[in-house]
């Protein structure tokens, strides 16, 4: 049985922050780096976790962020948009930056939406909507990708993975909380079926000629597909148009001709909408949260399981015994420490 070893969360996170502070990013971006890659790995979201520091480490050393930025409020007034520009770093600083004040918007408005421009994306949309259900809202995240997924009846990439996220509080409880990519898999999912040499399951991508494949090699180099087919094309269609043409970002078959490789993390935009159900309801009867109690006991009444659950429990094993690693995964957190980005050169 392969060797593993197990840590505190702590002892993690102070690991991944040096790997990026060894690689030139300040304070503020290795640190929010470092918070979303530990959430991911306590949460057992492997795809998600330290499989993706060399992606951002390869972004980092191709230039295509800066590793040093400071992300910048640049809302004016008290309207309901909040407007942070990440100034070309990454998007996690953006949000933890924009949250305080997006959460006070909602509370006075009923609803507010942060708009993050210029930044890079690398990570799940989850924590973003979690942080607003810990405030008592309830949240939606988007963003677009690169081209890497097919829309539906086309044969070429153009559409992004383009993720959404939703989230809705509940108290004393886990928030219900969903998060998926519009494409049928994670790209990541396939790069981690790749690495296992494991074929991919029937009706998630295509090949360079448009040819249902379950070869990841070839599933990289041609497309993925749309979730849901048609429907799954639409939202993602809509991801792109909300969250890059809307708030004047770049679409994903921009980031791809910027970027030209998608060995790299994505530059785009991203939007994040908040509600306050409180304000919602106000002058109607009954509390909202109660009442969606009573629709969420329904869901588990019929023996179906709410999302996230499988997370939940992977959190509360990892709070209880700790995060465990592999003999594989220990050895690449040694490397990227020991050699920064000349790991990825």
């Amino acid at each position: 049985m392969p060797a593993t070893t197990t840590m505190p969360t702590v002892t993690l996170h102070e690991r991944v922050e040096a790997i990026f502070k060894k690689a030139g990013l300040n304070d503020i971006q290795a640190g929010a780096l470092a918070r979303v890659i530990v959430a991911a790995e306590r949460d057992a979201c492997k795809s998600h976790g330290i499989y993706r520091i060399e992606g951002a480490l390869r972004t980092i050393r191709a230039e295509k962020v800066v590793p040093d930025a400071v992300p910048e409020l640049v809302q004016q007034d008290h309207s309901a948009i909040v407007r942070v520009n990440a100034r070309r770093g990454f998007a996690n600083p953006a949000f933890e930056l924009g949250l305080p004040v997006l959460v006070e918007r909602t509370r006075a408005l009923g609803l507010a939406a942060l708009v993050i421009n210029d930044c890079t994306h690398f990570s799940a949309l989850w924590p973003e909507v979690e942080a607003l259900t810990g405030h008592g809202l309830a949240g939606l995240a988007m963003c677009p990708s690169y081209s890497t997924v097919a829309p539906a009846g086309g044969n070429k990439p153009l559409l992004g993975t383009n993720p959404m996220a939703f989230g809705w509080p509940r108290a004393g409880r886990s928030p219900y909380v969903f998060d998926f990519a519009t494409s049928v898999a994670a790209r990541g999912e396939i790069e981690l079926h790749r690495r296992a040499g494991k074929r991919l399951p029937e009706g998630w991508a295509i090949d360079a000629e448009g040819q249902p494949t379950t070869d990841p090699d070839a599933a990289l180099a041609g497309a993925m597909l749309p979730f849901g087919g048609h429907k799954g094309s639409a939202i993602s269609t809509m991801i792109e148009l909300l969250a890059g043409v809307m708030i004047g970002d770049l679409i994903s078959p921009q980031v791809l001709d910027y970027l030209g490789s998608t060995t790299l993390a994505p530059p785009h935009g991203e939007l994040v909408i908040a509600f306050s159900p409180e304000v919602f309801a106000k002058g109607r009867d009954g509390n909202p949260l109660e009442r969606a109690e009573a629709l969420f006991d329904a869901i588990a009444g019929q023996g179906a399981r709410l999302p996230s659950q499988r997370r939940y429990a992977a959190r509360a094993r990892s709070e209880m015994d700790g995060i465990t690693l592999t003999e594989a995964e220990m050895e690449q957190l040694d490397r990227l420490l020991a050699l920064g980005l000349e790991a990825v050169a």
